[in-house]
This record gives structure tokens, C-alpha cells and sequence, in this order.
């Protein structure tokens, strides 16, 4: 069989590219083919290929860029195509073994960042359906939109909808299919017995079924399982990330720009004032409503957005924040899926409920507990901790700074993690910036620990684990943490543990020394910033100590393998 060579031109999708090609080494690996990959990114170029390259060739970019030049006889490719399924790529579009006699599947994957786990899902799942002997097609709902998305006629005609997601999807394109709702992480570790669990138990959506159920129906999601509280909170947090990265960097730049009076009254009119106007008053202020508003959509679909935003903007009026965005939020979303079970209207009345008696009874609800019950003692209960976070010297921030790094590293993007970064991200809310900055570089520790034990320790390896540690050293830089997983799930009692110390050191490090950041998410690529990260030079120290740390502790657990190969 031919050698395989591809060229991955990815531009500024640099976690994509190195996604993709791992996603296509795996496929290439198990149809017993040898592929090499040249990664293009902004950053520069990864393992070039030779001059004198002999064998088929595949060309890859984003959808809607223009793929590299080449003379020779090729095949051109979509990122979007290879990370949805990076079988039916490597091979033409034809995959062993399918037929139209079994079952066909469409699936979504998604996850609150919309980076790493969402692309690793669709991978899980593109592998289980090629084990089975499976059909799928797989849409990937990351950060930028929808990739390889659904048609009609695909949703049509498949037999079975699976939503692999960490946050909650709109249904509404698949009334009357059999629906089935997990999360991802059981996709990314196995993808077939995920399939074979959503044939046996996916139910119809919509309850009847019916097609021509109205999309904006709050039972239009009665039919799949329900999501949990925890997905509803991670859909929340997932939509109100672009805010609290528009509003935190714009404010970043402000004081950059004017000093640290960029926001008063005699800078009004300067480029400085105006920069801190848009992110202050216009990014953060919305910060809490979207989060109710998408926490209520997540329970109860469209009729709770109305409600939950206007619970979420009394929150942040009473100083209630966050924790009084997340309260507003589920008591919308709940009251909002309580009133359209209650409410029986005629047939010919159903439409006035998503638009008219479902959004107002839903907001008086929603507005009269949080202005007469729940608002006042959540504010109080923020302020607390606001003050003390404030508050916090010595011991007691070394001990959140150990707590939420900890937390980072122990499942990687799971529900832990996930907890302390919806923490570490609502307090930006409320101007408390440094458990932001302990949770963004404990999440970059894992998968830079792992890439430097694969050179420091070459003999615990094996040599695909140490090719994949480069792509580790990218997703980390990033802060994406999900890099660390394929390595901690071979040898998870040893490696996890160490992993987590790693991390407590450099949470518990940021913490003592006070390191401030006001952006969610970036990774290495937000520090030279003015004004976004605080303490760079102690901030950098605090990633690189608890990178070895990590290193050298997976070194010393870790048994070393027999035989290497060169």
C-alpha cells in the first residue's frame, strides 16, 4: 500500500491543524498505512516534508481558504471534513465496511469552549462507527460555528441522532427522529460503546414526534433525556465567554493605553476612555444576563431567554453577580418549564405560548423572586466572597491557588475542571481577577509537563506518544488542557497524580503572588497583552515550575518501556 503525505495548511487554526493531524495519523495507523503530516500554522512550519516525497498526497485548509499549491497529482480536503471524519477522508470518502443496510447516524458534538473536546468527540465517534461498520456523519458545534454541518436530507435520512455536548444543543432540526443525549467525554474514550448505548436507548423527539411541531416549543425537548443541572450551567458559561473576553481585553487595553486613570471624568473623549466605556459598560454589563438568559434556554429552549436574561440584569443591578446570574438563571429556566407543563391551551392557542404567555409569566416570576426573595441574600453571600478573595494573603491563597490548579488537572476539561474554571470566570464579573490567572496557567501545565517528560524520559514512551508530545506542547501554550488526556488515559494512577501536583504548584504560586488576569481564555498567546495579565515574569516562573514539577514526577512514576524503537 501507497505511502500517505499531507499537508495540514491550518493559518491562525494552529489547535485545529494539529487536531486534524492527529485525527488522521490514528485513521492512517489503523487502516496499516504510513502517512507523514507537515503542519502550517502562523507560527511557523511543523516536520516539513521531503523534497522528494513519493505517494498520494492530500492538501488541507478551513473551509473557504485557498489549500496549498502543488503540481503533482493530489486530493484537496476541508479541515472542518477531516476533523468530522478523518476515516472517510484518508480514504476518498468510501469506508470499509458501510452499506446502506445498517444503521445510518448523525451526530453533534459540543463542549463550553468549543475547542478541544468537541473535536476529540467527533474523532471518538468517526472511530466507534468505522469499528461497527457504522455510517456517520458527524457536525463539530466548536467555537466558531458549526463545521461539517447537517444537511436536511441527512437528518432525514438517518436512523438515529446522537448529541455528544457538554452544554445544551438546539433540537429543533430533528422532531420526530430518535434523539439520544450524552456528554463527550464518553465519546472521546469509547466511541462505539457510546453508538451502540444511543441505539438502544435514543427516544423520539418532541414526544409525538410530529414534524411540524412548532421549533419554538418549550416541549419540543420532552421527547430526548434531559440534561442535568451541570450542563445547564456549562451552556450558560459557554455563551457568556465571548463577552467576558471582549469586555476584559478592551478594559486591558484602556489601561494600557491612558494609565490607570483611563476611566476618569477628565479622560472622557480619549481613545483610553472609550475603549474602557465598550468593555465596562458594554461587555461586562452583559456578562450575567447572557449567562441566566442561556442557562434558562439550556432548561426550558427559547420561551426562557426573555425570563433568565432579565433575572440575570436584576442580579447584576441588586450586585447579586454571578452567583446571582446562576440563581436567576435556573429559576427561569425551571419556573419557565413548570408554566408551559401547567398551561393546557386549545390547539389552535399553542403559538401564543412561546411568544406571549410563557416569556411574561416566565419574567414576573423570575423578577418578583429576585426582587423580593433570592436577590438580596445572594448579593450579600457575593460580596462575602469577593472580600475575602480580596482578602486573601499568604496561606489561605496559596491554598485556593493548590485547590484550583488541582482541580485543573484532575480530569482535564471534565466536570471538575470545568467547576473551578466557571469559578475562576464568574469572578471577573466582580473585578476578582487572580483565581482567573491560577486557573489559566494550572490548565496549561498538564499538556506542557507531558511534552517535556516525553524528551526528558524518552524510555517511558512509546515513539507515537512522543511524536504526539509536540502537539501536547501546542495545546497547552493554548490552554487547552485536553492535551494531556491520550496520556493520562494509558497509565492514569500514575500519570494523573503527578499531573495535578504540577498544577497545584502553579495555581498555589500565581495565587501567593497576586497575578491578575482579566481574560478567560488564550493561553500563552494573551501575555504580551498590555494590561491582560499581571506579573508576567512571576506568571511564566509559576507555569515552568509546575511544568516540572509534573515532568519530572511522570518520569520517576512511569515504568520504562522494554524495548524502543529508534
Amino acid at each position: 500500500m501507497s505511502r500517505i503525505f499531507a499537508v495540514v495548511d491550518a493559518g491562525e487554526a494552529g489547535v485545529a491543524g494539529v487536531l486534524a493531524g492527529e485525527a488522521l495519523r490514528k485513521a492512517a495507523k489503523a487502516s496499516g498505512q504510513a502517512i507523514e503530516i507537515e503542519l502550517r500554522t502562523a507560527q511557523g512550519i511543523v516536520n516539513p516534508l521531503p523534497g522528494d516525497a513519493d505517494g498520494d498526497l492530500l492538501l488541507i485548509a478551513p473551509e473557504g481558504a485557498d489549500a496549498p499549491s502543488e503540481n503533482r497529482p493530489h486530493r484537496r480536503l476541508t479541515l472542518e471534513a477531516v476533523l468530522a471524519d478523518p476515516v472517510a477522508a484518508l480514504h476518498g470518502g468510501k469506508v470499509a465496511g458501510v452499506s446502506s443496510a445498517v444503521p445510518r447516524i448523525v451526530a453533534i458534538t459540543s463542549c463550553p469552549t468549543g475547542i478541544a473536546h468537541t473535536f476529540m468527540a467527533a474523532e471518538g465517534l468517526t472511530e466507534g462507527a468505522r469499528q461497527l461498520g457504522y455510517a456517520i456523519r458527524v457536525e463539530t458545534q466548536g467555537s466558531v460555528g458549526a463545521g461539517n454541518a447537517l444537511t436536511a436530507e441527512e437528518i432525514a435520512a438517518a436512523d438515529i441522532v446522537l448529541i455528544a455536548a457538554d452544554r445544551e444543543v438546539d433540537r429543533s432540526r430533528f422532531a420526530g427522529k430518535r434523539v439520544f443525549a450524552g456528554n463527550t467525554k464518553p465519546a472521546i474514550t469509547g466511541g462505539a460503546k457510546l453508538i451502540e448505548r444511543a441505539l438502544a436507548e435514543a427516544t423520539i423527539q418532541g414526544g409525538e414526534g410530529s414534524a411540524s411541531q412548532p421549533a419554538d416549543s418549550a416541549a419540543a425537548t420532552s421527547g430526548a433525556k434531559r440534561a442535568g443541572p451541570y450542563k445547564h450551567l456549562m451552556t450558560g458559561v459557554s455563551f457568556m465567554l465571548p463577552f467576558v473576553v471582549a469586555g476584559g481585553l478592551l478594559i486591558a487595553l484602556a489601561f494600557a493605553l491612558g494609565g490607570i486613570h483611563a476611566n476618569d471624568a477628565a479622560a472622557k473623549g480619549t481613545l483610553a476612555y472609550a475603549l474602557f466605556e465598550i468593555g465596562a459598560k458594554g461587555g461586562f454589563v452583559l456578562m450575567v444576563p447572557a449567562l441566566a438568559g442561556y442557562i434558562a434556554y439550556s432548561v426550558a429552549d427559547r420561551p426562557g431567554i426573555a425570563p433568565g436574561m432579565i433575572g440575570g440584569m436584576l442580579a447584576a443591578n441588586l450586585g447579586a453577580g454571578f452567583l446571582g446570574g446562576i440563581v436567576a438563571g435556573f429559576i427561569a429556566g425551571y419556573g419557565v418549564d413548570w408554566l408551559n407543563r401547567l398551561i393546557q391551551l386549545p390547539k389552535n392557542l399553542q403559538g401564543l405560548k412561546p411568544v406571549l404567555i410563557l416569556p411574561l409569566l416566565g419574567t414576573l416570576l423570575t423578577g418578583l423572586l429576585m426582587l423580593y426573595a433570592v436577590g438580596t441574600p445572594v448579593a450579600a453571600a457575593l460580596a462575602f466572597l469577593t472580600d475575602w478573595l480580596r482578602s486573601m494573603q499568604g496561606s489561605s491563597a496559596l491554598m485556593l491557588g493548590l485547590i484550583l490548579g488541582a482541580m485543573s488537572a484532575f480530569d482535564m476539561g471534565g466536570p471538575v475542571n470545568k467547576a473551578g474554571y466557571a469559578f475562576s470566570v464568574g469572578l471577573i464579573a466582580s473585578q476578582v481577577y487572580t483565581p482567573m490567572a491560577a486557573t489559566m496557567a494550572a490548565g496549561m501545565t498538564p499538556p506542557l509537563a507531558v511534552a517535556l517528560a516525553t524528551r526528558l524520559f524518552r524510555n517511558r514512551f512509546t515513539p507515537e506518544e512522543r511524536e504526539a508530545g509536540a502537539a501536547a506542547a501546542v495545546l497547552g501554550l493554548a490552554f487547552i488542557t485536553e492535551g494531556a488526556i491520550p496520556f493520562a488515559a494509558r497509565d492514569p494512577l500514575r500519570v494523573i497524580p503527578a499531573l495535578m501536583a504540577g498544577s497545584a504548584v502553579t495555581g498555589a504560586i500565581s495565587m501567593a503572588m497576586g497575578v491578575e488576569l482579566k481574560v478567560p481564555h488564550g493561553g500563552l498567546f494573551v501575555l504580551p497583552i498590555p494590561g491582560a495579565v499581571t506579573h508576567v515574569g512571576v506568571y511564566a516562573l509559576a507555569i515552568l515550575a509546575g511544568t516540572l514539577v509534573s515532568a519530572l514526577l511522570v518520569g520517576l512514576v512511569k515504568r520504562p518501556i522494554a524495548k524502543i524503537k529508534a
